[in-house]
């Protein structure tokens, strides 16, 4: 092998599964080539095909899954002629995959040590059990783990998501592969773990010279850690090019609509509102003649484009840039799109929820020997500490931070499931901090409703759509008559954008973003004054996330709804929200409004936060602050101030033994930190927009 010779070469590849009602083609006509050190992102909606190529790559397609024609070649060999012995040995040894849910890849009944150690002995006849653990505790060290040798001995369960995933890439490392690739690697992690490990596969690619494939719909991502790019759509990949001209220089529509369905800094909810892509990607044995993506194309052209297959084109004067777009010589890619405006910005109204000195603590007992002789048997959680805000009608008040920062918490007491330890929490001037779900008037109930993250587990399965809907109008006195409550499920569907046939089907029948969609209609079925969405949008593709978002900003300022938004993507919360808390280990580190909040002065934490944003945007210019360490636990918080132990502006002795003062900075934006104000407004800003942007 040279260094001109692919590490990967995948070759008009048509992947196929086969099943009762006949073979469903997969993937059609794809090719990928990766050179020695490179790094290839693929991106696209769930069920386009990402992690179906990945699958055969590996030769992992299951009983029913083929290669129908094609070639997979690593370093020059095609994987599809070699033995069950011969990818036995390729696989964990030249070729390595970390999947999405480190907790699905580790054994629970093995430590990492045995799991990491069975790397090297497997695929290494001269490597011992003395010279596999020391490659695992080096490997770990590379990794950036604190404490390599206690992880060696922990079970899985004992250590964090984003250390888990770390273990996973070390795993995947042991054998210094020569192609890695990562499905989905940083999907469950907080954004800041999520930078962190960004920044180690970068690191990893420069130090071990590893070709990458990266598979991810997070296209800020795909920026910050990969050379070339394939976008792909429907089973085919539509668009390949280095990341500059994809990003720059874009020739297909749907990665032109990817692009228009994420919210880049600078987008405006009222003014220049998101554009999502119409439709939905059909499947696989749906697919129309000619452009699989003419039906959600703005520029489908009948008779160009449904004449027949459309093969990729070079794009003049772009190298190893192609695109299967039979117009793309045609269409102005640099004239602005029509983007039509959401309208103005709503009128806040009076302060509906009001939240003062809310505090939630738990009591863990201990009942172990050392407890026992201590006397020490009960422990304080406090999950939340002094909580303080408030927010007005038709307002979206968005409340971020890293898991276990208290915000669910926080949204379990507001709902009634949890009682406050103290303070108050205020619905139209009722407080509502000590009474559970069970003892508020139906009314009350109604008045407060929350939108989950995950629309898979929310709805009842054995139910139909109208039903769960008409349930919530019957139940807090909406409507009584069933024709009345009928209509106004039909209106409810027509408000989210459901076709009303939609009323007979069950949960199992529909998409995840149309899941989301019956989970807002039901949220709103009861009239409610606050709704609580808790990370609605993270579980469903760009394109589905747009639309659900747009959907409950139109909702929002049509029924004049106050809406909590909880979330840690930042991007997002810069989009849709009027004003931000940041929590900070059950303490709020910073509130303000959004334009406050992502503009200096911030909290050290804050500036942090927004340093970790992936943005899909090559003109904008980031600081890089990568946070050290683990949010400390809430049974053992730090003394002082709860951020100290992970600061990097930390200023001494102050910082580790007493509370920092809040300091105002604005009317409602509010700092608690011991740095002088003047430092604080002297801070740089942590994105540096494009000229034209920051003008405007």
């Amino acid at each position: 092998m040279t260094d001109a010779t692919p590490i990967l070469e995948c070759e008009n590849l048509c992947l196929s599964y086969f099943t009762r009602a006949g073979e469903i083609p997969a993937v059609v006509d794809f090719n990928l080539k990766v050179m020695p050190g490179e790094a290839v992102g693929i991106v696209g909606e769930s069920g386009c095909g990402k992690s179906t190529v990945a699958l055969a790559i590996m030769q992992y397609l299951g009983n029913n899954g083929r290669i129908v024609s094609g070639a997979i070649r690593f370093m020059g060999r095609d994987l599809t002629t070699m033995s069950e012995e011969e990818l036995r040995q390729l696989r964990g040894s030249k070729i390595a995959m970390v999947y999405q849910e480190p907790m699905a890849s580790l054994n629970p009944s093995m430590t990492i040590a045995n799991q990491l150690m069975e790397v090297p002995l497997f695929h290494d006849d001269d490597c011992d059990e003395k010279e596999a653990r020391k490659r695992a505790l080096e490997m770990l060290e590379n990794v950036r783990l604190p404490d390599p040798a206690r992880i060696m001995e922990a079970y899985p369960h004992q250590i964090s998501g984003g250390q888990q995933q770390r273990v996973v890439i070390a795993m995947a490392l042991l054998s210094n592969p020569n192609l890695l690739l990562l499905d989905e690697p940083t999907t469950a992690l907080d954004v800041t773990v999520e930078a962190g490990i960004v920044q180690l596969i970068k690191e990893i690619s420069e130090r071990f010279g590893t070709s990458m494939i990266y598979i991810s719909h997070n296209l800020g991502l795909i920026l910050e850690t990969c050379d070339r790019i394939t976008v792909m759509y429907s089973g085919e990949a539509v668009e390949e090019g280095s990341v500059e001209q994809v990003f720059d220089m874009m020739r297909h529509p749907y990665t032109r609509g990817l692009f228009h369905s994420i919210p880049l800094p600078g987008a405006d909810k009222n003014a220049r509102p998101l554009m999502p892509i119409r439709g939905q990607l059909p499947l696989p044995h749906e697919r129309p003649k000619g452009c699989n993506f003419g039906p959600r194309c703005d520029f489908f052209q009948e008779g160009v484009c449904d004449s027949g297959p459309i093969a990729m084109e070079t794009v003049p004067d772009h190298q190893r840039h192609v695109t299967r777009c039979a117009r793309f010589a045609e269409i102005d890619w640099d004239a602005e799109t029509e983007v039509a405006a959401a309208g103005a910005a709503a009128n806040l109204g009076e302060v509906v929820l009001r939240v003062e000195n809310m505090k939630k603590y738990y009591e863990l007992r201990d009942t172990s020997l050392m407890a026992l002789i201590s006397g020490k048997t009960s422990r304080t959680v406090k999950a939340n500490e002094k909580l303080d805000f408030e927010a007005r009608e038709a307002e979206t008040v968005a409340i971020v931070g890293e898991s276990g920062c208290g915000k669910s918490t926080f949204a379990k007491v507001m709902m009634g499931l949890e009682t406050a330890t103290e303070g108050h929490i205020y619905l139209d001037g009722k407080d509502l901090a000590n009474t559970t779900v069970q003892k508020r008037k139906a009314q009350v109930v109604g008045h407060l409703q929350m939108v989950f993250q995950n629309p898979f587990d929310t709805l009842n399965p054995s139910h139909t759509v109208g039903n769960q809907i008409a349930r919530v109008i019957r139940k807090f006195g909406v409507e009584q008559d069933p024709e009345k409550v009928k209509a106004r499920v039909m209106e409810l569907l027509d408000i989210v954008k459901l076709p009303r046939d939609f009323y007979k089907r069950r949960p199992r029948q529909l998409s995840g973003g149309q899941k989301q969609r019956v989970g807002i209609a039901r949220a709103f079925a009861g009239n409610p004054r606050v709704v609580i969405a808790d990370e609605p949008v993270s579980a469903l593709d760009v394109s589905v996330q747009a639309a659900v978002s747009q959907l409950l900003m139109d909702i929002q300022r049509e029924n004049r709804t106050t809406l909590v938004f909880i979330s840690h993507d930042l991007s997002l919360v810069r989009y849709l929200a009027d004003r931000v808390v940041v929590m900070y280990l059950g303490t709020i580190a910073e509130q303000g409004t959004t334009d406050e909040v992502f503009a200096p002065p911030y909290h050290p934490y804050t500036e942090a936060l927004l340093s970790a944003v992936p943005i899909a945007d090559t003109r904008i210019k980031k600081k890089e602050i990568v946070l050290q360490g683990d949010i400390p636990s809430a049974v053992n918080p730090p003394p002082g101030c709860p951020f100290q132990t992970r600061c990097p502006r930390k200023i001494g002795t102050i910082c580790e033994t007493e509370a920092p003062p809040i300091r105002e900075f604005g009317p409602g934006h509010r700092i608690a930190c011991h740095i002088a104000p003047e430092e604080l407004e002297a801070m740089d800003p942590v994105i540096t927009m494009p000229a034209k942007e920051a003008a405007a």
